[in-house]
């Protein structure tokens, strides 16, 4: 049989953000930043996925030992037989196990990335050969529609990696709002948050002795001097990062070394010795903060999950 006849995409077309428009807005600002979803060419995929095996990088491996741990119990709470909706292309450890558990008649991924998205279906069509797979293009950050399935295909939404901490917090709402909006009440949302915790555990994690997270960021200014005629001194910036307890997230930054200019397609722009580009934030939340923003979008929590040592929360959400 051809396991791919079990494959479906649906192509919403999402528009692409333009890196060039991206960059020149983001560094003409007072204080100059560069969107965290650009880190994504490539070599910062593979970056990323080298961060996730850092020993001080705890949130990967912490998830997927919770969501081990606890497969069952969340098949009991969200049902077997139904539709797992993944706000991701689904090529991890964690998907799998999900689908182990649940033993879905359809799986969902929602990813902007065509091609990685369709990649990842190919494999699980092959491995998962009963399974409908329905993946839907589209940039799911922006409202959208999803496919309709049977009534009978109790939805569990998933959320994984802590994902959730790049959105500040009006805009976690809004995608949690969004999110219930494509439930039907008493569906399901199981999601990763990356808990508050000790500083100095927080730091080490963004600040990993063997350097990649640092390679991470500036690679970046790597992709705009290859990608948009820009000339950035790499050896003029440094990676910082560090928690900020009284915005309760982790800032990314790079750091310029001196006073130095540099020009992107042209543009020029200075910089001031100290001087920081913003990439990324990571909030953090206590389970009781996360709970009432849940609430806010119209979820009840129904179950926490947590490591021993209180550093990483799976939370199980009902739509009301």
């Amino acid at each position: 049989m051809n396991t791919l006849a079990k494959l479906r995409l649906h192509d919403l077309a999402p528009e692409q953000d333009d890196f060039l428009s991206a960059v020149l807005d983001g560094l003409g600002r007072p204080h100059k930043t560069l969107p965290c979803k650009f880190f994504y060419d490539e070599t910062g995929s593979a970056l990323f996925d080298a961060i996730c095996d850092q020993p001080e990088y705890y949130p990967t491996r912490t998830e997927l030992g919770i969501l081990a741990a606890a497969a069952s119990e969340i098949a009991d709470l969200a049902g077997r037989g139904g539709a797992l909706v993944e706000y991701g292309s689904g090529s991890s450890l964690k998907t799998r196990l999900l689908l182990d558990a649940l033993v879905p008649a359809i799986y969902m991924p929602i990813d902007i990335s065509r091609e990685h998205m369709l990649a990842a279906c190919h494999t699980l069509a092959q491995d998962y050969p009963a399974l409908h797979l329905m993946a839907v293009c589209a940039d799911y950050t922006r409202p959208f529609r999803l496919p309709q399935t049977a009534p009978q295909n109790r939805r569990l939404a998933f959320f994984p990696g802590s994902s959730i901490g790049n959105f500040a917090p009006l805009e976690a709402l809004r995608f949690l709002k969004q999110v219930a909006q494509q439930l039907s009440g008493g569906d399901g949302l199981l999601i990763g948050v990356d808990l508050k915790k000790d500083p100095a555990v927080l730091n080490a994690a963004y600040n990993d002795a063997a350097g990649v997270t640092a390679a991470f960021n500036l690679n970046l200014l790597t992709r705009c001097n290859r990608e948009l005629d820009a000339d950035f001194d790499l050896d003029g910036f440094a990676h910082r990062a560090f928690y900020n307890a009284a915005a309760g997230r982790v800032e990314m930054h790079i750091e310029s070394q001196r006073e130095q200019t540099a020009t992107v397609a042209g543009h020029a722009f200075t910089f001031a010795a100290g001087e920081t580009i913003h990439t990324e934030n990571s909030y953090k939340y206590e389970p009781d903060e996360f709970q009432r923003l849940a609430g806010q979008a119209g979820f009840e929590l129904q179950r926490t999950w947590t490591d021993p040592g209180r550093l990483f929360g799976v939370l199980y959400l009902r739509r009301r």
